[in-house]
């Protein structure tokens, strides 16, 4: 079957391509891209004026909850989630339960995501055993059953040995070590981000040399063994200058921020309102337009979900007793569109930030409408405004700050494996 996309906005980041013009697709592949292509009897026409059409997204910050903690999340409603936010790959960050620290759990989850899953699921495995940041796992085996990077994510690698020795360890099978940066020694107890909110509301406070401390540690252990490492979820105005420094000095490191860094505030902590509650905290103004500077300056070049789904269980409690985190599969694009409303980014380069830089994060090939590639597509109407209601979340889960609130970006179809899916 030929699939014809009419008159829509295609963005490609890989070939740099933002224009108006009709995309073909046949038996899941894509055949090619013109202004205009002529429409045949045997095609299927999709109109998509007013739509923006591109390559799905690569969220590298996932969490599945499985296996472990089902009841939040599994591989079948996570991925359904991404699928409705227009995500067609996601890396899963490997704190469940157990941990994804051996070959045989990282096989699990590529099994099952095969059966169960709607997207194409990549298993991120753990840095040290049990995530307990002493002994390294087993790279090489890792990698072999189908591990596409290394992280302790929810937990930094506090230990510098340690985390040298991943470092040179990973490059030897040219594997991403992703970084929770967060000085644990700091935080410890910590609720909310410290400044007003903390003293306003009596919360421990989690400060921002927390996060400062440890990039400073992990791009100076990247120069040394000239490893790339990736610094995850950063939110706070502190780390920039030595973002900037490293970036001079040509240090290998890629850097990611998350939709609710750029987007709210300590605020949302008023009244201890639980759906707020994320690690790393909701910070400032100030700290927020510093994300949005660091975006555009390209200090920041990934842009992922850090999806964190909980039960309402765990949300509806005493705020220290709440867990840490927020859904934000189906929020991703929506949000992010917004630093193209505010001219921080071009769709182009939003699409980089979305799909091509976190496919070089990972080392795999990103989607494209390149001819012969692999039919992975969206159909976006960045204007369409609607109420991010309980019953469009696609999440087992609901904890978003975001609920019943009005959002601006949807996803109306996805064309993946030769299978279209109208998500309107």
């Amino acid at each position: 079957m030929k699939i014809l996309i009419k008159k829509g906005r295609l963005i490609d980041p890989l070939q740099g391509l933002d224009m108006i013009g009709d995309l073909l697709i046949e038996e899941g592949k894509i055949l090619g891209f013109e202004r205009n292509i002529e429409i045949s009897e045997k095609m299927e026409i999709i109109f998509a004026e007013n739509l923006w059409v591109l390559p799905g997204l690569i969220d590298i910050h996932v969490h599945l909850r499985d296996p472990g903690e089902e009841w939040k999340e599994d591989i079948s409603s996570g991925t359904l989630a991404a699928l409705y936010g227009g995500v067609l790959r996601l890396a899963c960050m490997p704190n469940t339960k157990p941990p994804n620290d051996s070959p045989e759990i990282t096989a699990y989850i590529i099994k099952k995501a095969k059966e169960k899953g709607w997207i194409k699921v990549l298993p991120v495995a753990c840095i040290t055993k049990n995530q307990e940041g002493r002994e390294l796992t087993e790279f090489g085996r890792l990698k072999l059953s189908g591990a596409v990077a290394l992280s302790d994510d929810g937990r930094w690698v506090q230990n510098s040995e340690v985390m040298k020795r991943a470092l040179r360890y990973a490059k030897n099978f040219d594997l991403p070590i992703i970084s929770h940066c967060e000085d644990h020694t700091l935080t410890e107890g910590g609720q909310v981000n410290e400044g007003k909110m903390s003293a306003k509301l009596g919360l421990k406070e989690i400060p921002a040399s927390a996060e400062v401390i440890a990039v400073i540690r992990d791009i100076q252990l990247a120069k040394d063994t000239q490893h790339p490492v990736h610094l995850a979820h950063l939110s706070t105005k502190e780390v920039l200058p030595f973002l900037r420094w490293a970036k001079e000095e040509g240090i290998p490191f890629t850097a990611e921020t998350c939709p609710h860094y750029f987007t709210l505030t300590e605020e949302e902590v008023e009244d201890y309102n639980t759906l707020a509650k994320v690690n790393p905290p909701l910070r400032t103004r100030e700290d927020v337009e510093a994300i949005k500077l660091a975006l555009k300056e390209g200090l920041i070049e990934v842009i992922s979900s850090d999806h964190a789904p909980h039960s309402e269980l765990e949300k509806n409690v005493e705020f220290e007793l709440a867990s840490f985190g927020i859904i934000g599969l189906q929020t991703l694009l929506p949000l992010s569109l917004e630093l193209v409303r505010e001219g921080i980014l071009s769709p182009l380069k939003l699409a980089e930030y979305l799909i091509l830089n976190p496919s070089r994060v990972l080392k795999i090939e990103p989607p494209s409408f390149k001819k012969g590639a692999p039919a992975e597509v969206i159909l976006v109407s960045p204007e369409e405004k609607y109420l991010l209601t309980e019953e469009i979340i696609k999440s087992k889960s609901k904890n978003t700050p975001f609920l019943n609130k009005e959002l601006k970006g949807r996803v109306k179809k996805v064309i993946l494996d030769n299978q279209i899916y109208d998500l309107s």
